[in-house]
Parts: structure tokens; C-alpha cells; sequence
């Protein structure tokens, strides 16, 4: 990398290098009608060849979280890494606060901070194995420029790529042979392709110190997936100890505090193998911001004052979360999609015509008050009133004209990415106000929508709840619902238990009597497990849905252990789960009509053998829980 010394010499290479700034979306606004979110670039490339300042030389910089890629379209994906000459984040919040205008990244910071700006190339090549091209010669590629202003990272479109196809990609520091592992990653296919089958592997609560991410490891190294989809809460911004305690040490408010934590679990080696092979979808749940959230508040923070001066670091509602959404963007290969009067995450994946993949919000966006811990019997008062809304009327709208877009189009599959339970479940101490159940309208809502416009073959996702639930698609009290054979049902809901998140602390034989308690009181409910820390494999066809959900026998230490729970298939056109309803058994829980059978038998995912596995300790003991 040669370094400038002179003004003149800067104003020479001013055009092409805020070319090449401009090629780093994190540069961009999150929004395309907000195009003040976005960074001044030209502002950030004059400050680096102020004072003849010089460059980092190449050596002394480090792809400090590797690489991984996302959100892909038939031509199309995102790339990211983060060059660095550290793990440290920027300590600075002035992209964030002090009086400029809302949501205005031009600061002091992009003309005094000496922080100069990194070169970095990329390059897309065809994956090893592909049956067309070389191999080694890119398909795509480019350059683009990083500095402490985006917290050091790297994120670009690879544009001009063929649909359904395994690429691989690295990054470079330009001028060098200091380079990035290689990624690899696959464009989605064309629009109205025929598509056979497509893969998924789902995930959702990551909580750094209550285990290790054996969940990501496993799928990595099982590799039968095509994508990976995260239902959210993929960062906590708790504040616990212990064997992996959370850096930094105290409750995430700051910019400097989420890109640190952030940056914290993309050090996990199995996060990093789960990013750096496979192409993730990505939404958010509450706690990348802050437990159960919604468009005012927090559980632990509210929009007052009183909570403004006794409940954090003097850091308001509106500012937390902004601090935490800049954060997200620079770190998560996501697209920046268009949005309307928030940062907008929910957008849909049209997979050829077997499928739509509908990613929602239902937390950060446009939500109605939940559940904040201590209004409990509020939220049941009005739970049924048709005012509340889990994604504002801009986000419901969309959602149901997708719905009806995908059935319009051909389309065999509507597959809905959110990230609480849809289903109306009962337990032990009744109604969550925090899940679909406490905003009954939007809930039925949604219902009357598909039962109206005759839409079937719907699956709903969900995570957020720590344990396994599944349930036949039914708007209960409206529709006649056989729970025996599952007729009247128009979908079927897989909710899956966390990576490493606290799910019901019970020993086994507890979490099973616990499960066939709310198989009890839930007629929709099919299958329930506590217990197990995991995720699930959804394998979509033409002609059915198999889900196979794995569980990790510990994540109080990392293994390679991976355990098949339970097995089911979904019919294209039943609109239901396939009876007997796991063909008759699971690994664990309660099982509607069905025996449990704890065999323990499970697969070291590193060695490929089978052998029986039994842990006393799920999670790692920490001073307090998340």
C-alpha cells in the first residue's frame, strides 16, 4: 500500500478512493429514503490525508473476526470481515449523540479523528467442486475502505453472480499477501426457477456465558444446509460473569458497548465456522437492544425521566436503541434495505417457485407495550384489543400482501421467519402477553387473512422462548380444529429452543412432565421440549416439509455432541403436521399420541461416530442468570 504524504497527492486520488469508500456499504445509509444516516465519505477520505497522516502498514493489521456472508439474492450477496489492528472497538460515540440531527452521521470525528483509512480488496470466486468455470479466477470483485468511524468493518455487495451457485471469497489488504480466511457462500435461485429442494438450518438466543455455541459448530461441520436463518437474539446485552463472561462487563447502552459485545461473540470459533461456510439470513429479537422491547421502552428502561436518571447511564430510550441498530449494521451481513420512519429489517427472499422467505420484526419496529415484567396483568386487560399491533400498520400491510404475492406467484411454500410463538399455548402460569398471545388482533388478523384468501401451506419460525414447541397452524375459537388428525389447520409453527440461552432448568425427567402438562392445555400443541439446547434443519420440497430438530447434550463445555430429537413432515397441501406426528416418537418432552424415548444416542459431529452421550450439567454456572 503506498502512503500519501502530500495534500496534492490526496487530491489526485480523492475520485477513485471515494469510489472505493462508496463500495463499503457500512459507509451507507441503513436507509434509502434516510440518506443522512450514512457516512460523509468524502469528509472521512479528506481527514485521512490530513497532517500528512499515514496509513497502517499491512502488517500491522489482522482480519480480526474472519469473514462471513449474507441476505442473498439470485445475483447477488453480502460479504463482511473486519480489518483491524485490533479486537478493541472504537471507544468514540460521536456518530451517535451530542446535538447534530437526528440520525446525522457528519461529526466532529470524520475530521479531526486520526484514524486512516484501510484498503481492502475482495474477490468472489466459483466454489471448489463447481462444475462450471474456474475455480480460481474471480467472478466478482472489488475494493473498499474501512476506519474506526464503522468500527473497522467491512461490508459489500458481490453484484453479477449466477443463481443457486456455491462461490467462494476472500479479502486482501491491498498491496499485500495478508489476506482473509476464504469464505464460502450461495446466491439464491432465480425467481421462477424449478427448484427440487432447499435446506435451512435455524437458530435462534445465543447467550455467550451461559454456554458454548455447539449448536453452530455442529451444523458447520454437518454442512447440510444451503442457508443459515437467525431468528434473532443472536447478542444479549446482559451483564454476566463467569467462565465466558460478557465483555464489556456492565449493561450495553453505548455504541462502544454494543460494538464491543458485538465484536466479543464473533470471536467464538464456532460462530466463525457458522459465518465463514454459509450464507445467513438474519433478524433481530429484543435483546440485541434490550430485553422485551417495544416502540417506547424496555422492561429495564422506559421513555420517562425518572427511569432516564435511575435506570442507566443517562441514555434515553430512542438514543439506546439507535446506538444498538448502528451497531447490528456494521456487524451483521444484512442488507440495508429501504425503510419508512425506523431502521428497517423485515423483508421477504423469494426462493424460485418453491418458496417466499417472510422476515419480520415483531419487536423493534412499530410494537404495541408488552409485557414489561411488572404490568403483567395490564397486558391481559387489553391483549384483545384491535388497536395493539406486534409490527405497526406499515409492516402489517406489507406482511399480508406478501403473503398473498407468494400464493399469487405460484409459489409452493410461504415460510414466515419471526421471532415469537404464534400459537395460541397455554402454561403453567397462562397466557405470555410477551408472545403473539398478548396482541390477539394482529394475531387474527393474520389468520383471516390466509383463511380469507384460501393461503395454505404456510410454516411459521419462531425462537425467543429457550425451548422446543410444535404446533399445527389453527385460529382456535373461529375454525373447527381436530387436534387428533389436524384437520382445520392451514400451516404448522416450528419453534426452536436456543443455541445456548437458559430454557427450563429442570432435570429431564422434570422438563418432561412439564411438557406433557402443556400438551394438556394446549390442543394445538403436537410436541414440546424443554430441556435441550439446539436447533432444527428444515428441509423444503415440492411435495412436503421434513424438520429435524438436534440438540446439544451440553453447552456447559465445547463438544462436538449432537443429538436427533424429533422428526417431522409437513404434506405440500395438508396444511398440517403428517400423522402418526413424529412417526410416533421423540428423544424427548411429550409427544401428542407418541412415546418418548431417551436413548441418548448421538453423533460426534468431528469424528462421525455414533456413541451414547448423557451430561448431569446443561449450562455453564454463572454468579447470575440471563
Amino acid at each position: 500500500m503506498y502512503v500519501l504524504t502530500t495534500i496534492g497527492l490526496a487530491a489526485l486520488l480523492i475520485l477513485p478512493a471515494c469510489a472505493s469508500f462508496h463500495g463499503n456499504l457500512n459507509y451507507d445509509s441503513p436507509s434509502r429514503r434516510h440518506t443522512n444516516l450514512g457516512i460523509n465519505v468524502p469528509v472521512v477520505f479528506r481527514r485521512s490525508y490530513k497532517r500528512g497522516a499515514i496509513a497502517l502498514a499491512p502488517s500491522q493489521l489482522n482480519f480480526t473476526h474472519a469473514v462471513a456472508s449474507g441476505d442473498p439474492y439470485p445475483d447477488s450477496v453480502i460479504l463482511w470481515t473486519r480489518v483491524a489492528p485490533s479486537l478493541i472497538s472504537s471507544d468514540s460515540n460521536v456518530t451517535v449523540e451530542g446535538t447534530v440531527p437526528l440520525y446525522n452521521h457528519d461529526t466532529e470525528i470524520y475530521i479531526q479523528a486520526d484514524a486512516n483509512p484501510i484498503c481492502v480488496d475482495w474477490k468472489v470466486m466459483r466454489a471448489a467442486g463447481n462444475a462450471t468455470g474456474n475455480n480460481t479466477l474471480p467472478v466478482s470483485s472489488g475494493t473498499a475502505y474501512t476506519t474506526a468511524d464503522i468500527d473497522y468493518t467491512i461490508k459489500v455487495e458481490a453484484t453479477g453472480l449466477s443463481p443457486f451457485t456455491a462461490y467462494s471469497y476472500q479479502f486482501t489488504v491491498c498491496g499485500s499477501d495478508n489476506t482473509s480466511p476464504i469464505g464460502l457462500t450461495k446466491t439464491a435461485p432465480a425467481y421462477e426457477a424449478d427448484i427440487d429442494q432447499l435446506k435451512f438450518a435455524v437458530f435462534s438466543c445465543s447467550n455467550y456465558p451461559n454456554g458454548y455455541f455447539n449448536a453452530y459448530g455442529n451444523a458447520a461441520r454437518k454442512a447440510q444446509q444451503d442457508y443459515v436463518v437467525h431468528l434473532g437474539d443472536y447478542i444479549y446485552e446482559s451483564a454476566t460473569q463467569g467462565e465466558r463472561a460478557h465483555n464489556p462487563a456492565q449493561v450495553l447502552f453505548s455504541l462502544y458497548d454494543y460494538r464491543t459485545r458485538h465484536g466479543q461473540y464473533r470471536t467464538d470459533p464456532d460462530l466463525q465456522l457458522l459465518s465463514r461456510d454459509f450464507a445467513w439470513i438474519a433478524t433481530w429479537d429484543d435483546h440485541e437492544v434490550a430485553n422485551n422491547g417495544y416502540r417506547d421502552g424496555f422492561s429495564a428502561l422506559n421513555n420517562t425521566e425518572e427511569s432516564f436518571r435511575n435506570d442507566g447511564p443517562s441514555i434515553s430510550v430512542d438514543q439506546r436503541k439507535m446506538n444498538a441498530v448502528r451497531a447490528y449494521f456494521e456487524w451483521m451481513p444484512i442488507r440495508q434495505v429501504d425503510m419508512d420512519d425506523n431502521l428497517r429489517i423485515w423483508r421477504n427472499f423469494r426462493m424460485g417457485r418453491l418458496m417466499d422467505l417472510i422476515v419480520l420484526d415483531t419487536r423493534n419496529y412499530d410494537r404495541s407495550i408488552t409485557d414489561l415484567n411488572y404490568n403483567t396483568d395490564y397486558i391481559s386487560l387489553i391483549a384483545d384489543d384491535a388497536s395493539r399491533s406486534l409490527m405497526g400498520s406499515h409492516q402489517e400491510n406489507w406482511f399480508y400482501r406478501q403473503l398473498s404475492e407468494s400464493a399469487d406467484r405460484g409459489a409452493t411454500w410461504r415460510v414466515i421467519g419471526n421471532q415469537i410463538i404464534f400459537s395460541r399455548i397455554i402454561e403453567g402460569f397462562g397466557i405470555n402477553g410477551d408472545n403473539w398471545n398478548g396482541y390477539t388482533a394482529n394475531r387474527n388478523r393474520t389468520l383471516k387473512h390466509l383463511y380469507d384468501n384460501s393461503i395454505g401451506n404456510n410454516i411459521f419460525l419462531a425462537g425467543d422462548s429457550h425451548q422446543n414447541w410444535v404446533s399445527d397452524l389453527v385460529w382456535l375459537g373461529e375454525k373447527a380444529y381436530d387436534e387428533t388428525t389436524g384437520a382445520g389447520a392451514l400451516g404448522v409453527e416450528f419453534a426452536g429452543t436456543a443455541v445456548s440461552s437458559t430454557g427450563n432448568r429442570k432435570p429431564l425427567n422434570g422438563t418432561d412432565t412439564d411438557a406433557r402438562a402443556r400438551l394438556d392445555q394446549s390442543p394445538v400443541l403436537q410436541w414440546q421440549d424443554g430441556y435441550y439446547r439446539g436447533y432444527f434443519l428444515m428441509a423444503v420440497g415440492k411435495d412436503r416439509i421434513e424438520t429435524q430438530f438436534f440438540g446439544s447434550p451440553t453447552v456447559a463445555t465445547r463438544n462436538a455432541y449432537d443429538l436427533p430429537l424429533a422428526n417431522f413432515t409437513v404434506l405440500a397441501g395438508d396444511n398440517r403436521l403428517s400423522r402418526p406426528v413424529a412417526g410416533g416418537s421423540v428423544e424427548s418432552g411429550s409427544l401428542r399420541g407418541g412415546e418418548v424415548e431417551h436413548s441418548n444416542l448421538t453423533l460426534n459431529t468431528e469424528t462421525g461416530g455414533w456413541e451414547v452421550v448423557r451430561f448431569d450439567q446443561m449450562y455453564i454456572t454463572t454468579p447470575s442468570s440471563s
